[in-house]
C-alpha cells in the first residue's frame, strides 16, 4: 500500500503554500533544494508546518482542493491545532 500526502509550507513570513505528493522526504528535498521552480522557490516556501497521510491519491487531492477553498485563518487554525510553534516537522529528515 503507497501512501499520498496532503502538505502545507510556510516560509518565515507564513506565506503559505498547499500540494500533494506519493513521496513526502522526496518532495521536501526537491523544495528544500528549490528544484520545485515558482511561487515555493520564488518566495523561499520551505518549511512543512502539516501534513497528512491518505491510502488514494483522490482523497489526498480532494483534500487539498478542500483545504485551499478555505479561509487563511481556518488553515491557520489547522497549523496551530498540531504545530503550535510552526515547527518544520521535516527538519531532522
Amino acid at each position: 500500500m503507497r501512501d499520498y500526502y496532503l502538505y502545507i509550507l510556510a516560509n518565515h513570513s507564513r506565506m503559505l503554500y498547499i500540494g500533494v505528493t506519493n513521496d513526502l522526504e522526496r518532495r521536501m528535498s526537491e523544495h528544500k533544494q528549490k528544484l520545485v521552480r515558482g511561487h515555493t522557490a520564488h518566495y523561499n516556501i520551505t518549511h512543512l508546518v502539516h501534513y497528512e497521510a491518505f491510502a488514494d491519491p483522490r482523497s489526498a487531492v480532494a483534500r487539498e482542493r478542500h483545504i485551499k477553498g478555505w479561509l487563511r485563518r481556518k488553515k491557520i487554525a489547522l497549523i496551530e491545532s498540531a504545530n503550535p510553534d510552526w515547527s518544520d516537522l521535516s527538519e531532522h529528515w
